[in-house]
């Protein structure tokens, strides 16, 4: 606590214990937007592998729980809301730390006005309003109002936050289900009105298809995945910030992959894979399409299925990246105003609010050059999250190294697994690089010098932030004096303090 020059009291810091562990698992799992997640994957996915589409799901759920335990176990030593960025930093340098937390900061921008768009437009599909949803200028309007409001909602409060994203994950889980189970039950007793397929065993194997096709297929589930840590930025919020958060963040993947089996059987068994290879390039549309054929007028259950996902993911997209940027300016890595905490709600008012101005200008200038332009942003989401993903996993490695041998669980969980994953997630980065160089392999098919747009977009996302770090380590060299293995010392500070006020603890 510090007093002011009023003399009053003010709160300092995040709002420690704001939520639990089963709050912190509901947010790891809606910041992946799984039924959106689903919408857009599926048909690529099943174009690239067919039935064994289901297969490629579990693939590549394996690099992500690798990582996964890296969070874990670096959360254990560090529980700072920076996550990658305060993690690399201790384990390999302040460079490595600072472009993995831009990354993470990145990530958010691209994404968050597209999930908004997706969040209206299948809401207004719910409800009939088709031609306002075909409107882009309406739809881009109301996207925008989605992402003030859900923005408002991060400000007031981690608990409001948890509360709305409870009521969600409801809602998206159950009209999932409900959409399987229909399917399924429809393909069993043959009413389908599509070519359907009973689902086998064999659909489980992902190397099915051959070798290209997996990896394309695992660049694809890269993004399905995406978005569980989540729970662990929110480290400084959550009760027992030591372990429940990484545990939510693992559990979060153990649901994710229970969730995508159940509907992928489903889809592909209800819609054959020729069907959905058919109209791959629907993206979630798909889901729409599905929807009508197998609920009949029921169809508005899914459409507010992948509506709520969306939803849900733009509000808990904005959670990684505002905490991270706080982080930055909390160790002076970023300007100063970024570390502000409301007085009142004590969240990161100023950096929350800055993430939701830039991804709403990002969305609306990316969307004046082309619908396209916006989906092949979306496609350089994978080059970011491989790339701090994989960061993470060798920070992991890198950290405990002196502990591998000391027990057996310490090898595999704290060394061979994160390691695993991350030269997994190595690999599976340059062979995305390589595919985005192909203008081709894009939405818009169309060179930007020479190369793929989403390759371009990732390149220059990457350059300006190795030239901003470059101008602010001129500008301000603090946070590259920091030792490696040195925490946060103000959160350090933070912690002490917190413990003595609360003596036996």
């Amino acid at each position: 606590m510090a007093d002011d020059a009023a003399g009053t009291t003010q709160p300092q810091g995040l709002k420690a214990g704001a939520i639990g562990f089963l709050d912190a698992l509901v947010i790891g799992l809606n910041s992946t937007s799984p039924a959106y997640s689903l919408a857009a994957v599926i048909g690529p996915v099943v174009a690239l592998v067919g039935i064994h589409a289901p297969g490629v799901m579990l693939a590549s759920f394996v690099p992500m729980l690798l990582i996964a335990s890296a969070f874990f176990y670096l959360n254990r030593v560090d529980q700072d809301c920076g996550t990658t960025f305060s993690w690399v930093t201790r384990a390999m340098g302040p460079w490595s730390g600072w472009l993995g937390g831009w990354a993470i900061a990145m990530t958010g921008v691209l994404v968050i006005g597209s999930l908004a768009d997706v969040a209206v437009g299948f809401a207004l599909l719910a409800v009939g309003l088709d031609s306002w949803a075909e409107n882009a200028v309406v739809r881009q309007l109301l996207a925008v109002v989605v992402i003030l409001v859900m923005t408002a909602v991060c400000v007031i409060g981690t608990e409001l936050s948890a509360r709305l994203q409870d009521v969600l994950i409801l809602a998206q889980v159950f009209f999932l289900l409900v959409f399987a189970v229909v399917a399924l039950y429809r393909v069993y007793a043959g009413t389908g009105s599509l070519d359907a397929v009973e689902p086998a065993i064999g659909w489980l194997d992902p190397f099915g298809a051959g070798g290209a096709a997996l990896t394309g297929g695992l660049l694809l589930g890269v993004f399905m995945y995406w978005g569980w840590e989540s729970a662990v930025n929110l480290t400084e919020e959550v009760e027992d910030s030591a372990t429940a958060p990484g545990k939510a963040g693992i559990w979060s993947t153990v649901v994710l992959l229970v969730t995508y089996l159940s509907v992928g059987f489903a889809v592909v068994a209800y819609a054959g894979p020729a069907f959905l290879a058919e109209n791959a390039d629907e993206e979630e549309a798909i889901f729409g399409v599905l929807a009508h054929e197998v609920m009949g007028g029921w169809d508005w259950v899914v459409l507010l299925a992948v509506s709520t996902s969306a939803l849900a993911s733009t509000q808990t997209t904005i959670i990684p990246a505002s905490r991270t940027a706080l982080s930055m300016a909390r160790r002076k890595a970023l300007p100063a105003p970024l570390a502000h905490i409301h007085p009142r709600f004590r969240t990161p008012d100023v950096s929350t609010w800055w993430v939701a101005g830039i991804a709403i200008v990002w969305y609306l200038v990316v969307n004046r050059i082309s619908e396209n332009a916006l989906f092949d942003s979306l496609t350089a989401l994978s080059l970011l999250i491989a790339f701090y993903y994989a960061l993470t996993g060798l920070a992991c490695v890198v950290y405990y190294r002196r502990h591998l041998t000391e027990s057996v669980s310490n090898f595999l969980l704290i060394g061979v697994g994160p390691l695993a994953g991350a030269l997994l997630l190595a690999w599976l980065l340059v062979e995305s690089v390589a595919d985005m160089a192909d203008p081709e392999n894009s939405y818009s098919g169309v060179s930007w010098f020479g190369l793929g747009p989403p390759l371009v977009i990732g390149l220059v996302i990457t350059l300006i932030g190795v030239l901003f770090m470059c101008f602010w380590r001129l500008r301000r060299g603090a946070f590259w004096t920091e030792r490696r293995g040195v925490a946060d010392p103000e959160l350090v500070r933070r912690k002490e303090s917190r413990d003595v006020d609360r003596p036996g603890v």
